[in-house]
């Protein structure tokens, strides 16, 4: 076998380019690649103890970054993890990856990643919400600190803090702490989850659940509606208020209105189901048929919108005549209009004209007239159990609800005179 003469930093100076890249050896397995274009590049082969395979990798450019001694101050090094069964490559990588996970595992950068994670699956206004109590609540606490080194006494005390302020929204950061540490784990900033053996409910007490303030009675909500009807402040407001009394639609969804769901030629609304609070992609989107009195509001509104301004997107303007309307102004109208007083059964917000139409439709309809899916489905509210659920959807109760549209549509008009 022939000895390879080692090579000198004389040698490697000296060395031409010529036509074709060619290399000169160091011996145990060390190269330098000359190339045409005159940089020499170190390269170090070997057979992989795990691979079984001949491998490659490369050490450097000759002499910027890599000098001959410390060529081979590397090469001893790889031969050394070779003769103790250790693949270099792979061992080398690791340790980056290592490197790389520790310096990307601060608590901020993860808490940053995983809210950009989560923007993609939440709606625009939930996710700014999420952004704010973590930047307002938990960062301050914990902006220095490695995820791996929180623990979880620095949980609680965030925790316990907006119990105090806001306990609800404690309850929502309680879960996703939860989630956030879950993602930290699969990315293996941390090893486990803090919230994994801790129950909810040892930290935050269940609250009593309330239920929206609704309207049943029928002398009240006679007065309401007139008091809707007769409005004289902006145009959206009262529309967008009218509207309720005859569709129970949710506060996002009818603030959120846009006149591309509504076909007037057909009276139907069809509103995607990405838009509704059930997003289940099995389910259809929510229709509900127009009454002639729905019809005769939402044509004054274009009338009015194309006067002032043109045909927006959105039904319901807000004060910039192009943006949606905010779904707090109608309930600071209805509180202006008196009905703030819940202990004389005199409050209401815009989600309770739902709690009002279920509630009285089942007073009123003694004689069963319309089935319970079908009142049901008025709301979009459908069958828990995913089994049932993908059975009952496919029904079409579009006949049905037009007869219950137009019956309580008529009631109110009938309260209304």
């Amino acid at each position: 076998m022939r000895k390879v003469q080692p090579l000198t930093d004389t040698k490697i100076k000296t060395a031409k380019t010529q036509e074709k890249n060619y290399t000169l050896s160091d011996g145990h397995g060390l190269q330098l690649l000359v190339k045409t274009n005159k940089v020499k590049l170190w390269e170090f082969y070997y057979k992989s103890p795990t691979l079984h395979k001949r491998r490659k990798t490369s050490f450097g450019s000759y002499p910027t970054q890599t000098t001959l001694i410390n060529a081979r101050k590397k090469r001893a090094l790889y031969l050394d993890l070779i003769s103790k069964g250790i693949d270099p490559i792979d061992y080398y990588r690791k340790e980056k990856e290592k490197i790389l996970v520790d310096v990307n595992g601060n608590f901020k950068s993860v808490m940053y990643e995983w809210l950009e994670k989560e923007s993609k699956s939440t709606k625009a206004i939930t996710h700014k919400g999420k952004v704010r109590v973590f930047e307002n609540d938990v960062l301050p606490f914990l902006r220095k600190k490695h995820i791996k080194d929180v623990d979880i006494d620095d949980i609680i005390k965030i925790i316990d803090l907006k119990k105090i302020s806001a306990p609800e929204i404690a309850s929502r950061l309680f879960n996703n702490m939860d989630n956030l540490f879950r993602y930290a784990v699969l990315k293996r900033y941390c090893d486990r989850n803090l919230l994994a053996d801790i129950r909810k409910s040892d930290i935050i007490k269940a609250r009593t659940a309330k239920h929206m303030p609704k309207i049943t009675e029928p002398k009240i909500l006679s007065e309401l509606i007139s008091l809707i009807y007769e409005y004289k402040g902006g145009y959206s407001l009262r529309n967008c208020l009218k509207l309720v009394l005859h569709l129970p639609l949710r506060a996002e969804n009818l603030c959120n209105l846009k006149w591309k769901y509504i076909d007037f030629n057909n009276k139907i609304l069809t509103i995607p189901r990405q838009e509704m609070k059930l997003k289940n992609i099995n389910l259809d989107d929510f229709v509900l048929p127009l009454t002639e009195e729905v019809i005769k509001i939402l044509k004054e509104q274009e009338t009015i919108q194309t006067k002032y301004t043109h045909l927006q997107e959105f039904v319901f303007l807000g004060r910039d005549n192009n943006k949606a309307i905010n779904k707090e102004s109608p309930n600071r109208v209805l509180e202006r209009l008196g009905f703030n007083d819940e202990a004389r059964g005199r409050k209401i917000r815009l989600h309770g004209f739902r709690g009002t139409f279920r509630s009285m439709i089942d007073t009123l309809d003694i004689e069963n007239k319309f089935s319970f899916d079908v009142k049901e489905r008025a709301l979009d509210h459908h069958e828990k159990n995913e089994v049932a659920r993908a059975y009952n959807h496919k029904a079409n109760y579009i006949e049905q609800l037009k007869s219950l549209m137009c019956y309580w549509s008529d009631y109110i008009m009938e309260l209304k005179s």
